[in-house]
């Protein structure tokens, strides 16, 4: 595994940072080693044709505040030299976009890499904690993000430096539970023969749930988006009730899931668009008393902490700890790293 250390790797400043969604791009920089992060700006990724334009847009790119390297968060597999988003037309190209905004490096990772870097430095008005456990320093931390899908990620302590563990957690197995459950989950569509955390725990999955409870309880309701089921229960519908209930409760047993494979005593995270819409759901007991249903360690799990994560752009600051310190971190940079030397020799 190649890295980046602190010595032959770091970022000059000024460092712009990104994070580059299927609808919006969000654009910070930052000036120097322990500066804070400049406010941000956010601009819908469909009003642009790319990076740069996008870029320039939100935050002025000339005179002394000029950015000599970038940091990209994209959601979307990092696979090279074109880097194409996955909810989005945009594609990323490193080279040219060095060459178009004159930068000397471009390293892009990950969009819940991004999130786990920042988990460390996430304390007070920042999150907001949901039941029990208080954290532990230096021990694994897990971030689960609901919205257009499901993303998660880890963070670990190894030789001193804290390490970002991406993967596809969102697609693990969903199966029924309790009684409610097995009432619901025959009408869940299945996507391949199975149903899968994201097909419930995601805005597509929160429909696809509320169409399900629809069938289960011979109702019928008139939800085209995610937000007419969240509006629906806060003005008393029950069928949307329900349907948040069962989504809060499979989040719930998902981030247990989660914390259990990583022992994660530093915290669990819940970011991603959904959580603070329906925050009156998860601290209502029920998303506490599923994430703490794992016999036979039930006991443990009482002891870690959830958050839900209250920071308006986790992925930015994330990226912004990891310009100010990466002798804090490691993460891998195969791929993943473009410098302005490598223009006169390309791998």
């Amino acid at each position: 595994m190649t890295t980046i250390t602190a010595q032959d790797t770091a970022l000059p400043f000024p460092v712009l940072v990104a994070d580059i969604g299927g609808t919006n791009a969000r654009f910070a920089t930052v000036s120097g080693p322990g500066m804070a992060t400049a406010p941000s700006m956010s601009v819908p990724t469909g009003d642009h044709s790319g990076f740069g334009e996008a870029a320039r847009a939100a935050l002025p790119l000339t005179g002394p505040t000029r950015p000599r390297s970038a940091v990209l968060a994209v959601a979307g597999p990092v696979t090279g030299e074109r880097i194409p988003l996955t909810n989005a037309d945009w594609v990323i190209e490193p080279r040219r976009l060095m060459a178009d905004l004159g930068l000397e490096r471009v390293l892009v990772l990950n969009d819940f890499e991004a999130q786990a870097l920042a988990l460390p430095g996430l304390s007070g008005d920042a999150v907001q904690q949901i039941g029990a456990g208080a954290r532990v320093a230096q021990a694994p931390q897990v971030v689960l993000g609901p919205g257009t899908g499901l993303g998660a990620a880890a963070m670990i302590q190894a030789a001193g430096r804290w390490v970002p563990i991406p993967g596809e957690g969102g697609h693990v197995e969903l199966g029924p539970v309790s009684a409610e459950d097995y009432r619901v989950w025959p009408h869940i569509e299945r996507i391949g023969g199975r149903i899968g955390a994201e097909q419930v725990i995601s805005g597509a999955g929160l429909l696809r749930l509320a169409r399900a409870v629809c069938s289960a309880e011979n109702a019928t309701r008139d939800f085209s988006a995610p937000g007419d089921v969240t509006r629906a229960a806060d003005a008393g519908d029950e069928i949307a009730n329900l349907t948040l209930a069962l989504f809060a409760h499979a989040l719930g047993r998902v981030a247990g899931d989660f914390a259990l494979t990583f022992l994660a005593r530093g915290g669990v995270f819940l970011g991603g668009g959904i959580p603070p819409r329906i925050e009156r759901h998860l601290v209502d007991g029920g998303f506490r008393a599923a994430f703490e249903a794992k016999a036979p360690h039930s006991a443990l799990m009482e002891t870690i902490p959830t958050f839900l994560i209250r920071h308006a752009t986790p992925a930015l600051e994330g990226l912004a700890d990891f310009a100010r310190e990466p002798e804090r971190f490691t993460v891998e940079s195969q791929g993943r790293l473009w410098t302005q030397a490598a223009f006169n020799d390309p791998k």
